[in-house]
């Protein structure tokens, strides 16, 4: 989860106070800034809000932390769907990093989809799969960040941009159903393919026949 931290200087030769806010931060950086605030004579009103727009003092965001210490959490998800049209089959490759308490963890996983239409599609398909994923972690309630190469798939999928192929439709509404079981809130960030080669080579093994499952812990 990432916070936007807002709060008021006072400053004492004006007397008067300026405004300020900070840019999204994760929540672990966000409590440690609010701590150092915390200790300033000339700081006040600090608030934290949250991506769903709950806001949150620094009393509350340091429970809502230690109450989360244990539970998976920071998500950010990397996704990629490769084609082949002659056998109408995709490779889909995921990679997901969490952090739970003071560990960081990074799942890779791949997979083979048949009948699929569209290069589209396999993107569709690639995005379910890691729902699924966080659906076999027990991962409920999160905000997740997620990355892909794919600018009209991330646009449809935030409703910015029409669809009107009939089998996406049929994905957008599968990824619906699974937002609403597991309680997800996603935001979704377009970005280059150099970007996204991890989960682009997944969904290349996977079309050659590749199956990989990793989970593993970070140094």
């Amino acid at each position: 989860m990432k916070y936007k931290l807002e709060y008021k200087f006072q400053r004492k030769k004006k007397k008067d106070s300026i405004y300020f806010t900070s840019d999204w931060i994760q929540s672990t950086t966000a409590l440690e800034v609010g701590e150092e605030l915390e200790k300033r004579n000339d700081v006040i009103d600090m608030l934290f809000y949250d991506e769903k727009g709950t806001s949150w003092t620094l009393k509350e965001l340091r429970k809502l932390n230690e109450e989360m210490e244990e539970e998976p959490h920071d998500f950010i998800i990397y996704f990629d769907g490769g084609y082949h049209k002659e056998t109408k089959t995709a490779g889909i490759g995921v990679v997901l990093f969490f952090q739970q308490g003071k560990k960081k963890f990074r799942v890779r996983a791949n997979e083979l989809f048949h009948d699929i239409l569209s290069n589209n599609e396999a993107e569709y398909a690639a995005l379910f799969h890691a729902l699924n994923l966080l659906e076999e972690l027990d991962v409920k309630d999160v905000t997740c960040e997620v990355k892909g190469d794919s600018q009209v798939v991330l646009k449809q999928l935030e409703g910015e941009w029409p669809c009107y192929e009939e089998e996406l439709n049929n994905w957008l509404d599968r990824i619906e159903v699974k937002l609403k079981k597991l309680h997800l809130n996603m935001i979704y960030s377009s970005i280059g393919r150099n970007e996204n080669k991890e989960a682009d080579k997944l969904a290349t093994q996977a079309l050659e026949g590749k199956r990989i499952y990793s989970k593993m812990q970070l140094l």
